[in-house]
């Protein structure tokens, strides 16, 4: 720092004390931020559950002094949080554009942010401590739209309902070592959108204290190319360029506060009773090592260094005075006294607690499991689609694919208005969003899923192609049409292999071997077992697609099973010899 800069400084400082300079002890006193503090200590207590840092543990030991030790947690906030981003996000998911050009742009710009890996890491964050936002911008040098990342800690509604934030101030510190001294920085970064225009402004505050803001310093201090404002108008960016993203679920720690909760921020209690019982199972290994009464006569005196007297010397960290006098002269000069350590007391009770986690977090039961050995354990079963655990990923997703369909348009717009992206800006309607669902769902069952119906009429295959690749209902048009073609182009030469069926027989078979009012199987009705004409068409199909060899006979009967009131013997018998080995002579075509 020059001297002309020192001085400068002063002037600030003294300016500061008499109100002359814009002066800040913390960020939420500034005048354009009305955030309640409250909701920053609770993020500052997620923060510390997150990252599992507590004061260390102070006990008297055998010589009655005050020790301190760590502080065993077992950071279930951590553990819990990287699970559900895991679920909710990895790099199988896949962001797809109708537009093609839009879609190989987005795809190369995420690429080239490893966007896919940063952000299941970032959502982890988010998770724990309740909110993420994602700013797009123009990096001059690489020609390239790059991204920010601001966690909850750092972000600062300015305007906004409980529902949406149109207005933020994101802070980023950083320090720099000038002469002797330690100065630290704070760039807070204003986004206010109103109905005409988007203004960005920059300001930069200074101190010589880690815990305060400090006064306001002019950006070339810090950045030399950095503008103090930008104006952009509506017809250039059509939604603030900051993407804010929380969990899905309502603050009920402050009603009006658009922040989110993290997942631990209603279980704070129940995170600290994991952690002091696995603090206390520590402490309890540690203390049930071997451990003996030894006669005075036996023991070591030493001068205490502090005082001069002379005392039994004895390991420091021990918390049990060791010793007894050998009063009877039985000649018992050591006796052991190692006690058995409560393991299964204690494991059982941390996965209780885990338990009841789960239930407060949405995760289903048993998804965690705590063990001696291994510590934290995490489920890696297919997990069902009825359980707690999918039901709250579908919450979580649906927020993270509005957030992400948010950021593409944002992402478009800032380029095109920088000239590296001549495309259209895609609508939200235009984006979608494939999330890997392969823990929670059998991909080939999800597929004789589809087919079954499609078979029974219904469904589409428009319709399977959305859910079984995450489509675009324009993209997944296009490739039924591709599909249908080369299935015309294919019958068109094989139509005579595939003979005409008539199960009308099959079907009066089933119907006379059960009187009115009987019931089957499934629990229906003769009555109830009756078909349309699209039912019995679609019947004929999988018969017919059969007894060209073109389906399995097995999976026939499982699609005949699922979409029809009818057991396997009746699926059996409407299939005939169809698919059993035959073959159609030519008087049978």
């Amino acid at each position: 720092m020059s001297v002309f800069d020192t001085i400068m400084n002063l002037f600030r400082k003294g300016g500061a004390k008499v109100g002359m300079v814009q002066s800040l002890t913390r960020i939420i006193d500034h005048p354009k931020i009305t955030m309640n503090e409250d909701e920053y200590e609770r993020i500052r207590i997620d923060r510390r559950y997150f990252s599992g840092e507590f004061p260390k543990v102070k006990y008297r030991n055998s010589d009655g002094r005050i020790q301190e030790r760590e502080y065993v947690s077992l950071n279930m906030l951590q553990v819990s949080a990287k699970r559900m981003a895991s679920i909710v996000f990895n790099e199988q998911c896949k962001i797809n554009v109708n537009d093609e050009t839009t879609a190989e742009f987005v795809r190369t710009t995420l690429a080239n942010n490893d966007f896919m890996k940063n952000f299941e890491s970032y959502l982890e964050s988010m998770f724990a401590m309740g909110g993420l936002a994602i700013r797009p911008y123009y990096d001059d040098i690489s020609k390239q739209i790059k991204l920010s990342w601001a966690q909850a800690p750092t972000i600062y509604p300015l305007q906004s309902n409980s529902n949406n934030i149109s207005n933020f101030a994101i802070a980023s510190k950083s320090r720099r070592t000038e002469g002797d001294k330690t100065a630290y920085y704070t760039l807070l970064e204003f986004h206010e959108w109103n109905e005409k225009e988007y203004v960005v402004t920059n300001e930069l505050y200074r101190s010589e204290e880690l815990n305060t803001v400090g006064v306001k310093v002019p950006l070339k201090m810090l950045y030399a190319n950095m503008s103090d404002s930008a104006t952009f108008f509506q017809q250039e960016f059509s939604r603030p360029q900051v993407v804010y993203l929380k969990p899905a679920g309502f603050n009920n720690k402050d009603i009006t506060s658009p922040l989110g909760l993290g997942l631990g921020s209603n279980a704070r209690s129940t995170l600290k009773q994991i952690n002091d019982a696995n603090d206390q199972f520590y402490w309890e290994i540690k203390m049930g090592q071997r451990r003996v009464a030894v006669s005075s006569s036996l023991t070591k005196a030493m001068p205490d260094p502090a005082t001069g007297v002379v005392k039994p010397f004895f390991d420091s960290d021990q918390n049990v005075f060791l010793k007894f006098t050998d009063t009877f002269g039985d000649g018992l000069g050591v006796q052991d006294l190692t006690t058995p350590i409560r393991a299964d007391d204690y494991i059982k009770s941390i996965n209780n607690l885990i338990k009841k986690y789960e239930m407060q977090t949405g995760f289903s039961a048993g998804t965690f499991i705590f063990s001696e050995a291994q510590g934290i354990k995490t489920a890696t079963e297919i997990v069902s689609e009825n359980s707690m655990t999918y039901q709250t990923r579908n919450s979580q997703t649906a927020q993270i694919e509005r957030a992400i369909q948010e950021l593409v348009i944002s992402i478009c717009e800032l380029a095109k208005l920088n000239g590296i992206f001549k495309g259209n800006i895609p609508d939200i309607e235009d984006i979608a969003v494939d999330f890997d669902d392969g823990i929670f769902t059998d991909k080939s069952a999800l597929l004789t899923y589809w087919a079954t119906r499609i078979a029974a009429g219904l469904g589409t295959k428009v319709q399977a192609l959305m859910a079984l690749d995450g489509l675009t209902e324009e993209e997944a048009k296009k490739l039924a049409d591709e599909i249908n073609g080369e299935v015309i182009d294919e019958t068109s030469t094989t139509q005579e292999n595939i003979p005409d069926v008539d199960i009308t027989p099959a079907l009066n078979n089933l119907n006379s071997e059960m009187k009115g009012g009987d019931v089957n199987a499934n629990g229906q009705t003769v009555q109830q077992v009756s078909l349309n004409g699209a039912q019995i068409q679609s019947l004929v199909s999988i018969v017919q697609q059969v007894a060209a060899g073109k389906l399995p006979r097995k999976s026939a009967i499982e699609m005949i099973v699922a979409a029809y009131p009818f057991d396997i013997e009746k699926a059996e018998s409407i299939l005939g010899e169809a698919g059993n080995g035959f073959k159609l002579s030519e008087d049978d075509v």
